[in-house]
């Protein structure tokens, strides 16, 4: 029997009970996959715009991701994969090209830093009003790494508008092209 793990990592402000990683794990049980929720704590605020501060998120991400799996035997796992968030998007990359784990990875609304990994079998999402991220930087950032990369116009660092129905379209499609990609 396959065993199957997906490891998720939350934004700052964007944690497991938030619609892109609550729909996302229940997709990814239903698909037989055992779960493990990264946690941060002490994060820094205001880091928005400061170049400084998102290096010392992202540290502080990745070493809490990292101690929270230091007992992980990832090799008793016939699939492996990856969800972040944000800030997690950097955390997840850094740790699957650090610790050279064979795994998919999913980010929702990644942030520039994530791509500074060596990473592949990706799939993104963002949207076109994402004050957090350069969409054009990202677009070419992901054409030279061969990412699949999708983008939602007029929606935010949530993947959200101004229109409740929109917002539930777009998460409706962002879950299955999540399913699509993991199955």
């Amino acid at each position: 029997m396959k065993k199957k793990l997906a490891v998720i990592l939350p934004g700052i402000g964007y944690h497991e009970d938030k619609p892109l990683l609550y729909y996302a794990a229940k997709l990814v049980v239903q698909l037989g996959y055992e779960v493990i929720h990264i946690s941060y704590e002490d994060m820094p605020t205001k880091i928005q715009g400061d170049a400084s501060m998102m290096r010392r998120a992202a540290e502080i991400a990745f070493a809490q991701t990292e101690k929270q799996l230091s007992d992980m035997d990832f090799s008793a796992y016939t699939e492996v994969l990856f969800i972040g968030k944000s800030i997690g998007t950097v955390a997840a990359a850094k740790y699957v090209s650090d610790y050279r784990i064979n795994a998919k990875q999913i980010w929702y609304t990644p942030v520039e830093a994530t791509f500074s990994f060596d990473s592949q079998n990706v799939l993104a999402f963002i949207g076109d009003a994402d004050p957090w991220s350069d969409l054009d930087v990202i677009r070419e950032k992901v054409s030279k790494m061969e990412i699949s990369l999708y983008n939602y116009p007029r929606c935010n660092h949530s993947l959200e508008c101004d229109d409740v129905e929109q917002n539930i379209l777009v998460l409706q499609d962002v879950m299955a092209r999540t399913k699509a990609f993991v199955i």
